[in-house]
């Protein structure tokens, strides 16, 4: 068995997925984790996919280098990779993030989070106005006391001039 991820974007539109999908089905490929969301304006796209040792990759690509000029897609990256652990990591722990919108949340927050070793497992962020809005689902180490990671996203906060809270994750629905 074959893995790879499949990377996309595209301005936002009807039949993005579908056109895309139907190449996939066309080769066997099995469509194991998705994520598609739509950011600007622009539909990005995230699969990993699998199918067989026989499957003829070049025509795969080529048939996506068409799809991409005729959907018309901006970009388009496939790339093999080995097969890993099929269940992803679940989070034990949200983040929110709210302030005013400038340079430096994500990088502040992200490099607290990996001192202390915090994996992040998901991660959007949203502008609305002049609100910069992060949500970060965790897991934290078992030896990392959430209190401890707590105080340091505070100091953060008060760098970065935003709000940041930290709760126990309520579950997934996936």
């Amino acid at each position: 068995m074959r893995s790879f991820v499949l990377a996309l974007t595209g301005r936002d539109r009807p039949g993005i997925v579908a056109a895309v999908t139907q190449i996939l089905l066309g080769h066997s490929l099995n469509i194991e984790d998705a994520e598609m969301a739509i950011l600007r304006g622009h539909f990005a796209v995230m699969l990993v996919v699998s199918g067989s040792n026989g499957l003829d990759e070049q025509r795969l690509r080529d048939e996506l280098a068409q799809a991409q000029i005729e959907v018309p897609l901006e970009t388009v990256s496939l790339t093999e990779v080995p097969a890993l652990a099929s269940a992803p990591p679940s989070a034990s722990h949200a983040i929110s993030v709210y302030g005013a919108d400038h340079p430096g949340i994500v990088d502040g927050v992200a490099r607290a989070l990996a001192e202390h070793d915090v994996n992040v497992v998901g991660l959007s962020t949203r502008v609305a106005g002049d609100l910069y809005v992060m949500l970060l689902e965790v897991t934290l180490p078992s030896s990392l006391d959430p209190a401890l990671l707590e105080e340091t996203l505070a100091r953060v906060a008060e760098e970065q001039g935003v709000d940041v809270s930290v709760r126990a994750a309520d579950g997934d629905v996936l």
